[in-house]
């Protein structure tokens, strides 16, 4: 999880121009899977800004919302109770692989805007005769 904050803060830092992403494809290899479509880095990069705060406020609300304490003694509930525990881990789980992929993403949308800014220095550098 704190890998997913820790790209998008670096993301929102270095990315001063969005607009420099328009039309901008991500690499073969950072693509995702098909079901994403032919998003720029533009779109990319203000659906990472929107999901953000949604996470944000998503967790927390859940700490504030603390599960309750197991109870000390054993009865017929037992069996539920493991079910919920084991569907909380595969929720969590699924959550874990979704942050993994969008701070990936994020990674990959800041790596390419600093190529993009380096070409820009680069071009600007030379003397256009």
């Amino acid at each position: 999880m704190e890998q997913y904050f820790s790209a998008t803060q670096k993301m929102e830092q270095e990315v001063m121009f969005p607009s420099l992403l328009r039309g901008v494809f991500p690499e073969p290899d950072e693509a995702a899977p098909a079901a994403d479509g032919r998003k720029d880095l533009y779109e990319r990069y203000q659906l990472l800004k929107s999901i953000k705060p949604v996470v944000e406020r998503g967790l927390g609300s859940a700490t504030e919302q603390s599960l309750p304490s197991a109870s000390v003694h054993k009865g017929p509930g037992d069996a539920a109770d493991a079910d919920l525990e084991e569907r909380l881990s595969h929720h969590l789980n699924g959550l874990q692989q979704v942050l993994t992929h969008l701070a990936r993403d994020a990674n990959a949308l800041t790596r390419r805007y600093s190529q993009i800014l380096e070409q820009i220095n680069l071009s600007d550098g030379q003397p256009s005769w």
